[in-house]
């Protein structure tokens, strides 16, 4: 080490570093050590200067500084976490006062006439799927909002949302489509895209109290970055500071009042665009409005064509199933959904469980849960394919990417919390109707 210490300080001029030294009186003390190397008249090296300095005192102010720097920011963390949790309490306590209300209601009055019944039970499935959207944000932040990418026109598929949109707005808005027609396809998740357009909406609604106008646009970024597609909500709203547009993204981070809402809005867009391999960028300024641009990438695939919608609900009678969900409540619904199918089912709170009774039962189709105490549904899959060969059916609320790699993936996941409609359409697609096995020893 000396000798790399003075060839450096021969070659740049000068060699200089910190580290602990002992004093003579045997204490250690923090150095600050500069090597300089000293030529005579005529140019030659003569030899080196070497000048140590005790920088105890400012390596204890730095780490002092810095421990307060760790406080403050770990107090920060905390503030932000309060926030988010207050928000997200405050909205949850406002769909559980209606959820658990109309459920109320409905238990005590029997009587009620079948009109208003049905009124009821739609008011909690709407409840329901707000609530459901209120995850789906907390999970884009987190990077585990499970995607279900396709291939998509975005001028086509804004366009059929505008009416939507518009009914959303209300009429003091005024929503303006600028949709260029020969926009190159995009492979995201529809649902995502959706949520992420509805949550810029009635971000740039909601700055606007009075009313205004909201321009959606489209356009194929082909001179700037090449591949790529850009789409962008702009308002006429007031607009923010820029120390405000800086923070937008966060999480717990909202100009709306207490009570108003999680601050997740933008969050949950930020989220959507990079996990789908794109950006997202807000610009705004003190009466100039706000633009939200989110930017996504290209791909050389055709979008499908338009699947022809089923009016009912198609599924052979009689399939036997092995359910595996070591959530009690959950399993007792999709003992319930699996049972409105005709199926015949059998329950498993565990893998080991599972694997114990598809020893000695006909079973059709394994559906099991992927998070599991123990042995994941995951692992059962592969050891029930590999034994038994028969077909398993995944289910998770998290990024299906967290387990598998989409590339390397075996078995179909569905997304909870999932309806009649898609458990159906998953199960038709994996088995194709009713498939007895022979009884296994």
């Amino acid at each position: 080490m000396p000798a790399a210490a003075l060839e450096e300080a021969l070659e740049s001029g000068k060699f200089e570093a910190e580290g602990w030294r002992v004093r003579k009186d045997g204490s250690l003390f923090w150095a600050h050590v500069v090597i300089s190397p000293v030529f005579d008249d005529l140019g030659e090296h003569r030899g080196f200067a070497k000048v140590t300095r005790d920088a105890s005192e400012k390596r204890k102010q730095e780490e002092e500084l810095r421990q307060a720097q760790e406080a403050l920011l770990q107090s920060q963390k905390l503030q932000a976490l309060g926030e988010l949790a207050g928000g997200i309490a405050h909205d949850f306590n406002n769909l559980m006062t209606v959820v658990r209300g109309t459920a109320d209601l409905l238990l005590r009055r029997p009587d009620l006439p079948e009109e208003k019944r049905s009124r009821y039970l739609h008011t909690v499935l709407e409840t329901s799927e707000r609530a459901t959207s209120l995850t789906s944000q907390l999970l884009a932040f987190a990077r585990r909002q499970p995607l279900e990418p396709e291939v998509i026109d975005l001028s086509v598929r804004l366009d059929a949302l505008a009416e939507m949109i518009q009914r959303t707005l209300g009429n003091q808005y005024r929503l303006e489509l600028d949709l260029a027609p020969a926009l190159w396809p995009v492979e995201i998740d529809p649902t995502g895209l959706e949520t992420a357009v509805l949550n810029a909406v009635l971000n740039a609604r909601d700055a606007m109290p009075d009313g205004g106008e909201i321009r959606i646009a489209t356009k194929n970024l082909s001179a700037v970055e090449p591949g790529m597609v850009s789409l962008s909500i702009a308002d006429t709203g007031p607009g923010i500071p820029p120390e405000q547009a800086e923070r937008v993204f966060e999480p717990f981070f909202t100009t709306k009042p207490v009570g108003k809402g999680t601050g997740l809005g933008l969050s949950q867009i930020h989220g959507f665009a990079e996990q789908s391999g794109g950006s997202v960028t807000f610009r705004s300024a003190p009466g100039e409005g706000a633009m939200l641009e989110i930017r996504l990438p290209g791909t050389g695939k055709m979008p499908p064509a338009a699947k022809q919608e089923q009016d009912h609900i198609v599924l052979a009678k009689g399939l036997h199933v092995l359910l595996v969900e070591d959530s009690d409540h959950v399993r007792r619904f999709a003992r319930q959904l699996l049972e409105d199918l005709g199926c015949e089912v059998l329950e498993a709170s565990s893998a080991e469980d599972a694997l114990e009774l598809v020893k000695g039962h006909a079973i059709d189709l394994v559906f099991s849960d992927i998070l599991m105490p123990g042995r994941t549904g995951l692992e059962l899959a592969q050891d029930i394919k590999a034994v038994y060969g028969l077909p398993v059916l995944l289910a998770s609320g998290y990024s299906s990417e967290q387990f598998v790699p989409k590339d390397q993936r075996e078995f179909p996941i569905l997304r909870k919390p999932y309806k009649l409609e898609t458990l159906a359409a998953s199960i038709n697609e994996l088995v194709g109707g009713p498939r007895r096995q022979a009884g296994r020893a």
